[in-house]
């Protein structure tokens, strides 16, 4: 969930090219490796995968498995990074089970500063600002439905510094509304102290909720994340979250926290399964790897969403899931109204909605 570069990683998320939210470094055309680099990007692998990965008995057996292999001459077809990568990439995946694993090559790639106060130049800041204003701040749309319906899609939880306040800008826009939609289909994840901002605008003000728990291995000490007393507007009214298979990591842990609350009903498809947190760690002759170090622990259910995923209250294709909830909502809200005009103007409402006269917001897969 949390990424460790604000400008490479979190920004690459919010380009929406992968559901993994480990930072995707530029393409960089594949180079020659020779025998000695490959070997020494193997051993330094697996030496910070056995030291720093999460659950420490995975993290040996993955070191192990990597020294076998190269031992055993797996990795001598390997001859470029590219292939490299990818070839560690996949074995990582397979032998972990875990898809928040990755390693890519990116020689300029900078490890963040190992002081945890370090603090941005105000160009840094200045550039990361712009950088997330012109993706929306994570934000896809902010509409408003036939039916007095909100509906929010948010594609990426960068870090609050720099989404919160148009976070709080677009539940301004959708206070008056009877329910809200808020969609995560295409949702890769993110920051958990975003995740948690944007949810304390769904309860109401007094209303401290503790959301969720990152247990961290290298940091030793567990970070608790509670709702913000200082988040404003509150919107309490009914919620629908959307969800897809590649709803990943921070778009599930917001699912699950708002399901497990008992905030929300989630509307579509078990999701990706990646409840673990990292950074992206340097390794020798130019290569990267995202390495998880945490783990999430919901206070309600003391577990997570690892390798299971958030399962939704009301299981559909994720094609179907907006249309699903919306029907809901809208025969939700026309068993309550006793207003003649009203009732006729929401079962028209329905009626468009059954017929496809609505175009509703559509969900296209994103590229793997």
């Amino acid at each position: 969930m949390r990424l460790p570069s604000l400008t490479a990683a979190c920004l690459a998320l919010l380009t929406l090219t992968t559901v993994c939210v480990a930072a995707q470094p530029a393409p960089d055309a594949a180079r020659a490796i020779d025998p000695t680099q490959r070997s020494a990007v193997v051993d330094d692998l697996a030496d910070k995968l056995a030291a720093t990965y999460v659950v420490p008995e995975v993290g040996r057996k993955l070191s192990a498995a990597l020294r076998d292999k190269a031992a055993a001459g797996g990795y001598d077809r390997a001859t470029t990074t590219e292939a490299l990568a990818q070839a560690l990439t996949l074995d990582l995946r397979d032998i972990g089970q875990d898809a928040h694993l990755r390693v890519g090559f990116d020689p300029d790639f900078q490890a963040p500063p190992p002081d945890a106060h370090h603090v941005p130049s105000a160009d840094e800041v200045a550039a990361q600002r712009r950088d997330f204003a012109r993706r929306g701040f994570g934000i896809y749309r902010v509409q408003r439905l036939p039916g007095n319906v909100g509906y929010l899609d948010i594609r990426g939880f960068g870090p609050v510094t720099y989404v919160g306040a148009a976070y709080s800008a677009a539940i301004s826009l959708l206070t008056g509304t009877d329910a809200l939609v808020l969609d995560l289909r295409r949702n890769g994840g993110g920051e958990p102290e975003a995740v948690a901002y944007l949810l304390s605008h769904f309860f109401p003000e007094g209303d401290e909720r503790h959301l969720n728990s990152m247990e961290s291995r290298t940091e030793g000490r567990t970070r608790e994340s509670w709702t913000s007393g200082s988040a404003a507007p509150r919107y309490t009214r009914p919620i629908y979250v959307l969800t897809s298979s590649q709803t990943f990591s921070g778009g599930e842990e917001c699912a699950y926290d708002l399901q497990t609350q008992k905030r929300a009903t989630l509307v579509g498809e078990t999701t990706g399964g990646g409840a673990h947190s990292g950074d992206d760690v340097a390794l020798r002759a130019g290569f990267v790897a995202f390495i998880p170090t945490g783990r999430a622990i919901n206070p309600i259910t003391k577990t997570n969403w690892e390798r299971v995923g958030v399962h939704p209250d009301v299981a559909v294709p994720a094609s179907a899931a907006m249309k699903t909830a919306y029907t809901a909502i809208l025969q939700g809200l026309l068993a309550k109204t006793t207003d003649p005009e009203e009732r006729a103007g929401l079962a028209q409402t329905v009626a468009n909605v059954e017929s496809g006269a609505i175009e509703l917001p559509a969900f296209v897969p994103m590229r793997r």
